[in-house]
């Protein structure tokens, strides 16, 4: 992920998250970022029960669909992703990254650019590591990182959305292309995607 535009995936999930109302009152950083850590431990969930993403068959059935018109295919689309892919460890992980770049477009937060070395150790640093222990190490960055390192708190995000592009270098998982297909779903949902806020 190191040669995409973080920073034009970023402006994306942040228009979205304004089109569906997510910023229509204001949150603190803790409040978002407790948000971002109930992603994390949604991915928790969705690992201790095995839930994975079947790309293979979501790919299948979207290349199946070709002929349908525009309505038919939206349609298509988000019943597939619901099938295939919703609540899955790789969903919550690419939610955990959209959260993290909208909170960066809401406060103006530039993404940096990852260098192969900083993705290799963020990978590296896994090994070893059960997911939840992982996923503990990314929750944690804000207060960690600002107590230890007195890291600002957009070195911390950034740091937060390293953390879990290594975790899914590691597990094999091509995060970017389920960032992509969960910002186009949340596209097409409902005002604040039926919640509060």
């Amino acid at each position: 992920m190191n040669n995409i535009n973080l920073n034009a995936l970023r402006d994306r999930a942040y228009k979205t998250a304004c089109e569906h109302g997510f910023h229509d009152i204001e949150l603190s950083n803790e409040h978002l970022l407790c948000l971002v850590i109930s992603e994390l431990m949604e991915a928790v969930e969705a690992d201790r029960k095995g839930k994975t993403a079947d790309m293979f068959k979501f790919k299948g059935w979207q290349e199946n669909r070709i002929s349908l018109k525009k309505s038919g295919r939206t349609k298509r689309f988000k019943e597939d992703f619901d099938a295939f892919i919703k609540d899955s460890v790789e969903d919550e992980l690419a939610d955990t990254v959209i959260r993290l770049l909208d909170l960066a477009g809401l406060r103006g937060i530039t993404i940096e650019c990852f260098s192969e070395e900083d993705i290799y150790e963020s990978t590296e640093s896994c090994n070893g590591e059960t997911f939840t222990e992982s996923i503990y190490s990314i929750a944690t960055i804000p207060v960690r990182f600002e107590y230890e390192y007195d890291y600002t708190f957009d070195k911390q995000l950034n740091s937060m959305l390293l953390g879990v592009i290594g975790l899914s270098n590691y597990m094999g998982i091509d995060l970017l292309w389920h960032i992509e297909q969960k910002i186009r779903y949340n596209e097409l949902r409902e005002n604040k995607h039926g919640k509060r806020y």
